[in-house]
């Protein structure tokens, strides 16, 4: 949905957009293509996010219309951070914040024990996010980033809820 809705690119499109008018309130990128809905397998919980440029940096607003909080949240975080991280890099602005809108909020009853025993765990510090070796974000790829510090709790099994 964001590389080829219809023909358009909307990374392209966005980074074109803060590029010629950062102060601009319509750096959106939309997840929820009303035509191709009823073809998907799941409709896009995270539904869109608006990117704010700021004092040299850039943050992002993404509004998520479902979040499963022990499986499917924390993979968006990590990936809207993920992308964050690479829309700053390319723009050549800071990373600022990432701020999520969550509406349908849940627990899937198959997850409580394992939420249980996530609740018990300290917290860790956390990690880090480092991209040395970077030309574009269209040419990124996955080891040119470094996670660093990253600490973790043995692995809790959670079943996909139906």
């Amino acid at each position: 949905q964001w590389r080829d809705w219809g023909g358009v690119d909307q990374i392209k499109e966005l980074l074109k957009n803060i590029q010629e008018n950062p102060d601009g309130r319509r750096h959106i990128l939309s997840a929820w293509n009303v035509g191709k809905i009823n073809e998907m397998a799941l409709p896009p919980c995270h539904v869109m996010s608006q990117f704010y440029v700021s004092n040299g940096t850039i943050s992002c607003h993404m509004y998520q219309r479902s979040a499963d909080s022990f499986l499917g949240l924390p993979f968006n975080i990590a990936s809207y951070a993920l992308l964050l991280h690479l829309l700053a890099k390319e723009v050549g602005l800071k990373e600022g914040r990432l701020i999520g809108f969550l509406a349908d909020t849940h627990i899937y009853v198959n997850h409580f024990e394992g939420m249980k025993v996530q609740l018990e765990r300290k917290p860790m510090a956390l990690p880090s996010l480092k991209t040395e070796k970077f030309s574009s974000i269209f040419d990124w790829r996955y080891e040119d980033s470094k996670i660093l510090d990253y600490q973790s709790h043995p692995g809790i099994k959670f079943d996909i809820a139906v």
